[in-house]
């Protein structure tokens, strides 16, 4: 695709990046096809070629509407295009130049103003966001249906593991899952508690930066960023193997740090150490099949529907691991048709677009009961929850369901 950007975006760093991901479009449509609010929708600007389209030209310099915000709004950031793409166009880093142009140059309705500013400083911030889930799992029954579909049931905590081991990993603890899912944490420490693994975590670490990245407040989640860097250095300097990521949308972001750094001297090799240290579960468990296989018990759980996260098969590239894992351990996993598109969930989009995520919401769910399992396993916070509003069948996380089948 030929380009010629404007003045205000020609020779910086984000111009130069847009300029070469254009470049490799060659609009063969082959996104659209995978493209869920294109199937939802129809509607060629609600696809990735279409959208491409509207930021080659305002990155030209043709006039930014409200129209084009809203069908960079409607993209849930899926990546599903990025695997379907046979030219390698990096669409995802693409639309976040995109929309950070598009909030430059269009004001919004004061609504979503504040409605994305609330988003913004409250899910991120623990402090505020822990208090209000526990206030709203008191009063869940008295709460609107709405309100309900978005604060998951209290869990009964897991005891966490108290050994000590040589060998650590660093956990990213998270800004909504200790609050939301406690006992996914847990869980995950007592799987490598049982494999002589310790897990620790840094207390200054936060969110780490996509909400208020997707948001639009680059320079906040660029803070983020930094702030768990230096939460984590210590760690790293310590020499812990790993940082471990049970929830792919955060393990999606933090393997971007070096990217979204690349041009801060201070951080950039910090961020590039960071990166490198990396790994989601279903990158590290794997490994240790055959010590998992003699620990594991029948627990009567034998079926299992998996959903894939956006995040995990279309951000990480991580295929197929969490499936070969769970059926070494004597669970049948079955995966639903169309397991490559998106559940909705999407960070805030159930909040910012709920007609669009529920009626993928529905469509998944509609999928997933048809293949009869006990379980509904994904490997991400948000679609978890997301999922289990539209369900009676239990949704939980993968690490859950092996801590179970290690513990009982």
């Amino acid at each position: 695709m030929q380009t010629n950007l404007a003045d205000f975006i020609r020779g910086t760093p984000e111009g130069d990046e847009a300029d070469a991901i254009l470049r490799k479009c060659v609009h063969c449509g082959f996104c659209t096809a995978t493209c869920p609010t294109y199937q939802l929708l129809g509607d060629e600007l609600d696809g990735p070629r279409g959208r491409i389209y509207l930021m080659k030209q305002m990155l030209e310099g043709a006039p930014v509407t409200r129209s084009t915000q809203l069908h960079l709004d409607r993209c849930l950031t899926c990546r599903s295009c990025e695997t379907t793409c046979p030219s390698g166009v990096q669409y995802g880093r693409l639309v976040e130049i995109g929309r950070k142009v598009v909030e430059e140059k269009v004001e919004r309705p004061l609504r979503q103003r504040l409605q994305r500013k609330l988003l913004a400083n409250f899910l991120p911030n623990s402090t505020l966001f822990t208090p209000a889930m526990k206030i709203g799992q008191q009063f869940r029954p008295l709460l609107s249906k709405k309100l309900r579909a978005k604060i998951p049931l209290a869990e009964r905590p897991l005891a966490a593991p108290t050994r000590k081991h040589e060998r650590k990993m660093l956990m990213l603890s998270g800004c909504v899952q200790p609050a939301m899912m406690p006992n996914v944490n847990t869980a995950t420490a007592r799987v490598f508690d049982a494999l002589g693994i310790e897990i620790v975590t840094a207390p200054d670490a936060g969110c780490c930066g996509a909400i208020r990245l997707h948001l639009g407040y680059n320079d906040d989640a660029l803070e983020d960023v930094r702030n768990n860097i230096d939460a984590w250095w210590p760690y790293v300097d310590d020499g812990v193997e790993a940082i471990v990521m049970n929830a792919s949308g955060c393990g999606a972001t933090v393997k971007e740090y070096a990217h979204l750094l690349r041009d801060d001297p201070a951080y950039a090799e910090r961020a590039r150490r960071i990166v490198d240290l990396t790994r989601d579960l279903a990158e590290i468990l794997p490994q240790y099949e055959e010590e998992l296989v003699t620990l594991a018990r029948r627990r009567g759980v034998h079926t299992v529907a998996f959903h894939p996260p956006c995040t995990l098969q279309h951000g990480q590239q991580i295929r197929g691991q969490v499936e070969q894992l769970l059926t070494a351990l004597g669970i049948e996993v079955r995966l639903p048709a169309d397991s490559h598109l998106c559940c909705g969930s999407a960070g805030t989009y159930s909040v910012l677009q709920p007609k669009l995520s529920y009626k993928l919401r529905d469509q998944k769910l509609d999928k997933l009961e048809k293949l009869e399992a006990q379980l509904i396993v994904s490997a991400n916070v948000g679609c978890i929850a997301h999922l289990q509003s539209g369900t009676s069948t239990p949704v939980t996380h993968w690490i859950q369901l092996l801590e179970h089948l290690l513990y009982g």
